[in-house]
């Protein structure tokens, strides 16, 4: 049977800002979906990131400072349960279904090495896989398509309900919707392994790279870098 039309997880996160190497999560939801697309009771965390929550970054989530530090749980032991959840999930082999990937993951590595949590990329012994990333796989199949990219509007592009934009239960459910939908109208990927399909968008995340790369490096900033590396930005870098 095709990838999209067994269990999937989706999993999302609202932070602090855009930066994966300096932001922090507030809040997380993980979400197993069975083959008919009925989810299982959400894993879903609030987390006291320890810092300011920009306000820009309120407006979007709806989670200021004070609610934080009054009813989120310590950032290190939400990280730690985040991911085990996401670690059970792969080890079983269910595809992690993550608008963003390289956003996600990354953060999420860099939050769990800043707290002391064993990174997910350590308890899995590789980076994370299988992975379905909407972004990546609606920018291969479709590259000339105008306009924006982001969840509502690939939402809207593919008929997939978003119960509310920016919660993160919501997010991750509508995730993994799109990738469904993905799946249903692409024979050409519903028809892929596992392995194969997460090898394919490595490499289309790379060359969406490097093609965004060229032309900043035209138009605006001859000495742009755009990262290449999908799922997961290596720390090192």
């Amino acid at each position: 049977m095709s990838w999209h039309k067994e269990p999937l997880v989706g999993f999302d996160l609202e932070t602090t800002g855009t930066d994966v190497e300096t932001d922090r999560v507030v809040t997380a939801a993980v979400i197993r979906l069975d083959a008919a697309g009925r989810a299982a009771p959400a894993l879903s965390w609030i987390l006291d990131p320890g810092v300011p929550i920009p306000s820009e970054a309120s407006a979007i989530h709806g989670f200021s400072t004070d609610y934080v530090r009054q009813y989120g749980r310590p950032a290190a032991a939400g990280l730690a349960e985040i991911t085990e959840a996401l670690a059970a999930a792969l080890g079983e082999g269910t595809p992690l279904v993550v608008m963003n990937a390289r956003y996600d993951l990354s953060l999420l590595d860099r939050e769990c090495r800043r707290h002391g949590v064993v990174p997910l990329s350590e308890r899995l012994g590789t980076d994370p896989a299988p992975v379905v990333d909407p972004l990546v796989l609606d920018k291969h199949l479709d590259p000339y398509r105008k306009g924006k990219r982001t969840l509502q509007a690939l939402c809207a592009h593919y008929g997939v309900v978003l119960d509310a934009a920016h919660e993160a239960g919501a997010d991750a459910v509508a995730a993994v919707g799109v990738a469904r939908r993905i799946g249903a109208k692409h024979p050409e990927v519903a028809g892929l392994t596992r392995p194969a399909l997460h090898a394919l968008q490595r490499q289309a995340a790379a060359d969406q790279a490097a093609s965004f790369q060229r032309y900043l490096r035209r138009t605006a900033d001859p000495t742009a870098h755009v990262e290449p590396a999908w799922p997961l930005i290596p720390k090192e870098r």
